[in-house]
């Protein structure tokens, strides 16, 4: 038992629990894990999805070569380990399969609303109002919003390009009918998706172009196939499957997640020589300096991948670092003037980091709009809650610790954190919480303090930065995120 659930199954021998209602927006990874635990403590709750599967990005996403560049043992939930992961980093499908599979294991898809998008979320009379575009309308005392960060396709507009004769899509909408084996392809974009495509594509292709913006660092990750003795092992032994998992823990806590939040760290230095000593696997020295980043590893989220290099120098592959001009029928015209033939166009450019719960409207205490609060950049206290917004919590809310390490164990954190909160209406301490103004701002003007020595705002351009080039992300060690989320601080907190 959690220390959440602990505590409310002793005091409710003293004090009779009230009976609440809790909408969670959104079935993927954490929409199912906040379902999975709402059910198993008797809670009344509904998940509403947009989709008609759960699985979130692992469900949207289908590309080619789609895997998940966090080890899978650790991109688990600490309640349903998984010892027949075939790879060290899962492809797409077994991900999806996974949470399909815990969360029709905990109760969660009977409690899902498919095909139910929620467009509005207003506090009314000490409720709040949940409506969704079918126009379905529902009370809640809580809202827990689990809508992550991946979801909202960062299309960019070309001049020309509905003139493309061929086919032109975003990676996370790939049309499955499209003909690739012996055909022109091209990518836009050098993220982690792109290295992906590269990857899956440039063999299949009979001419594979990668349009490059901004160069990468690569780091180089083995991906060993697990043996079938290993996966019995696991299955016998728990114990030794969770020591596998503290050991990938280990190794990006300690490594990567103390990087980025001090540029002249060792473990950062360590990264850069990782990424170097990759880059030089690139034979041709023109071609390994255009794929040469000029800022610092980590600055950008880091690509993982051990084959990445070796796909961009296959005979059929063409890196395009002449930016782009315009879209012809024919294919992309650069602008060195040179026009690309493609029959197949793909846009491999990421996401619209900022949204989170939006489009929807979201109205909180006296017509407090979330729109206005987050006009500049999104903000919340611990990436949890925000004021004037009664009994409303994120996970992987805003400034959330992200990037190359396991956002499940975060979002089970902070949901530990939200139901120690949820507990006090469940027991009539109050029936409404929400963080203070003083304490949201303290919270952050601490946290942009601390920006000012992570790798981030060392000179690029990334999802990271907010529009005013303050990294939106959890800008402290992880071992504070961890101590923060033990138990909420009440005093930051104002109850009615």
């Amino acid at each position: 038992m959690d220390d959440a659930s602990a505590s409310a199954a002793a005091a409710s021998s003293a004090a009779e629990v009230r009976a609440i209602r809790v909408a969670v927006i959104g079935a993927g990874m954490a929409g199912i894990l906040a379902g999975a635990k709402l059910h198993e403590r008797g809670i009344d709750c509904v998940l509403y999805e947009k989709a008609d599967q759960v699985g979130g990005t692992w469900r949207d996403n289908t590309y080619p070569g789609l895997a998940c560049d966090v080890p899978a043992h650790w991109y688990t939930y600490s309640f349903a380990r998984n010892p027949e992961w075939n790879q060290t980093l899962a492809p797409g499908p077994e991900l999806h399969a996974y949470f399909t599979r815990v969360a029709q294991s905990y109760g969660v898809l009977p409690l899902v609303r498919f095909g139910q998008e929620v467009v509005r979320v207003e506090y009314l009379n000490g409720e709040w109002e949940v409506t969704t575009a079918t126009g379905h309308r529902d009370r809640f005392d809580v809202v827990i919003t689990a809508s992550g960060i991946l979801h909202h396709p960062n299309i960019p507009h070309f001049e020309g390009v509905e003139t493309f004769k061929g086919p032109v899509f975003h990676s996370s909408q790939w049309d499955h009918s499209v003909p690739l084996d012996g055909h022109r392809i091209g990518v836009v974009g050098t993220g982690s998706t792109a290295a992906q495509l590269t990857v899956a594509l440039a063999p299949r292709a009979s001419r594979f172009d990668l349009f490059q913006r901004t160069a990468q660092w690569v780091m180089p990750r083995p991906n060993p196939a697990y043996s079938e003795e290993e996966k019995a092992r696991f299955r016998a032994d728990p114990v030794a499957l969770e020591e596998l998992v503290q050991q990938y823990r280990s190794r990006s806590v300690d490594g990567y997640a103390a990087a980025v939040i001090d540029v002249d760290s060792p473990q950062l230095a360590e990264i850069e020589r990782l990424c170097r000593e990759n880059l030089q696997t690139v034979r041709d020295p023109e071609l390994r300096r255009r794929l040469t980043p000029n800022y610092r590893a980590a600055c950008k989220r880091l690509v993982i991948s051990n084959d990445f290099y070796e796909a961009i120098q296959h005979p059929n592959a063409n890196l395009v670092t002449s930016a782009i001009e315009r879209i012809e029928p024919e294919g992309v015209r650069t602008a060195d003037g040179v026009l690309h033939d493609l029959d197949v166009l793909v846009l491999a450019t990421g996401f619209r980091t900022d949204r989170f719960i939006r489009p929807a409207k979201v109205f909180g205490r006296n017509g407090a709009d979330l729109d206005g609060l987050w006009a500049t950049s999104p903000i919340a206290y611990l990436a949890v809650s925000v004021p004037d917004f009664p009994n409303l919590f994120f996970l992987n809310g805003p400034n959330s610790p992200v990037g190359n390490f396991s956002a499940i164990e975060t979002c089970e954190r902070q949901l530990a954190y939200v139901l120690q909160l949820i507990d006090g209406l469940l027991l009539r301490k109050y029936r409404e919480v929400s963080v203070t103004h003083e304490a949201l701002r303290r919270f952050e003007d601490e946290r942009r303090a601390a920006a000012k020595k992570t790798v981030w705002v060392t000179g690029c351009d990334s999802w990271y930065l907010d529009k005013e080039g303050v990294p939106a992300s959890w800008t402290f060690s992880y071992g504070r995120f961890v101590e923060e989320m033990t138990r909420p601080r009440m005093q930051d907190f104002e109850t009615r």
